[in-house]
């Protein structure tokens, strides 16, 4: 296929805007672009389509998300609201993620990957949970993924909370899918080994989960410091910081997946640094839960590859520019905390070399040979855009309602707003129908 007519946003180092540009696509990658009457003139019987001047850009990607959570949207908790992060585990999400059976887990998917195609967002890294139906829960939603078309690395929760013969059951659940998936035979899917936080693991577990890790091609996904929960319970156990107490076991390299990082101290960002692990931003969820702001700035500065994630939240990505730009400004009383320039690194920069480093190849980037995940955008400048000035173009000008094409390994999944490989209607009406029955058992579960 050639798109022609686009205007190509490159986000190579440096980034390039290329007017009047064509892209060719041949065996899902990116085979040619530059200038349309070029491109046309060299591919003269490649499929043609007309991107009507329309940006023209890699998809987005989504570095820690959770697909299971989609119940919650509309879910009314009983009892008082939530005072404390511990709460909304307790009330919220600990019963919600009892009450999935496989049709919740499969659906839950569903719905959070049609909304990523309308969003232009091609790559995400999912975290899991389901104690209810555990073994082959990955599976399950991996083949969603595929049905959708979509990029997905994919982790089940390992915890001591519902007991010891639930978080084997859980090591295994992620070796197998590990297995699975690794040396492409699935290509469209990626694996990592998950772990809840340290206020659910112990140190006996933390190590069986390494031990079963060892000799496969795979790092940890765990929550770090979220809140200020899993620093007290490891000062209590006399386990020290809770990145610490993850190096100090061998469990933090460059594969480890650390989410939120919010409540870490100094001692903490360097050995992040060191370890080269990837640690994923969530800000409109840590806004949510009222849980302080991470020192993402810092942490950046300091040499640590932080990324963005969107936590369950809508995959809207451009909406977690947004709640990043603004959250860091007014928490700091600064206007110049989170500059565009530093998003982007986070965003797009980072996001890419994160998603490269699991699919073996360049992701999230314009350039011969890179995936051919893209999306289109009916973006209208009423000033010049230029790669100088797109940051804050897509800050206070892209909406999610722009995207009119997402492709994904060069197959079209949206084109012209129209979903190709999902129904929209249908998916929202078996959830829906399939609500009721969540949201009983969860009533049973929550305290």
């Amino acid at each position: 296929m050639l798109i022609t007519n686009a205007t190509i946003v490159t986000w190579g180092k440096p980034n390039e805007i290329l007017a009047d540009s064509a892209l060719l696509i041949e065996s899902g990658k990116i085979a040619d672009f530059g200038p349309s009457a070029e491109l046309r003139a060299r591919h003269p019987d490649a499929p043609l389509y007309d991107a009507r001047g329309q940006l023209l850009l890699p998809g987005s990607i989504c570095a820690h998300t959770h697909f299971y959570g989609m119940y919650s949207r509309g879910l009314a908790i009983p009892g008082e609201p939530a005072s404390r992060f511990s709460q909304i585990l307790d009330n919220l999400w600990w019963p919600l993620d009892q009450a999935l059976d496989e049709e919740a887990v499969r659906l839950s998917a569903l719905v959070c990957l049609v909304d990523a195609i309308k969003h232009g967002t091609t790559t995400l890294i999912d975290h899991h949970a389901s104690p209810n139906f555990l073994t082959g829960s990955l599976n399950a939603i991996g083949q969603e993924v595929e049905k959708a078309g979509l990029r997905a690395a994919l982790c089940y929760e390992t915890t001591d909370r519902y007991g010891e013969a639930k978080m084997r059951e859980a090591i295994e659940e992620n070796v197998n899918f590990i297995k699975a998936v690794s040396g492409g035979n699935r290509p469209l899917l990626r694996a990592a080994f998950g772990l809840h936080a340290p206020l659910t693991i112990s140190t006996p577990t933390l190590e069986a989960c390494l031990e079963s890790l060892a000799g496969l091609d795979a790092g940890i996904h765990i929550h770090i410091s979220e809140s200020t929960d899993d620093r007290e319970t490891l000062k209590k156990r006399g386990d020290g910081l809770p990145i610490e107490w993850l190096a100090r076991h061998g469990a933090l390299d460059e594969k480890s997946i650390i989410v939120h990082a919010v409540h870490v101290e100094e001692s903490e960002i360097q050995a992040l640094a060191g370890s080269r692990a990837w640690v994923t931003h969530q800000p409109r969820s840590n806004m949510n839960n009222a849980v302080g702001v991470a020192k993402t700035e810092a942490m950046l500065e300091a040499g640590v590859r932080v990324c963005l994630g969107n936590d369950g939240f809508s995959n809207s990505m451009w909406e977690e520019w947004r709640a990043a730009y603004l959250m860091h400004k007014i928490a700091r009383e600064d206007p110049r905390r989170m500059g565009g320039y530093t998003l982007t690194d986070m965003a797009v920069y980072n996001n890419a070399a994160f998603a490269s480093s699991l699919y073996g190849a360049p992701v999230g980037i314009i350039q011969k040979d890179a995936a051919a995940d893209l999306m289109l955008v009916d973006y209208n400048p009423p000033t010049p855009l230029a790669a100088g000035n797109l940051p804050w173009h897509i800050l206070f000008g892209f909406r999610e309602s722009m995207v009119t094409g997402t492709i994904v390994n060069g197959q079209w999944l949206m084109k012209d707003r129209q979903l190709l490989t999902l129904d929209e209607t249908e998916i929202a009406a078996h959830a829906r129908e399939h609500a009721p029955k969540v949201w009983e058992k969860y009533n049973k579960f929550v305290a």
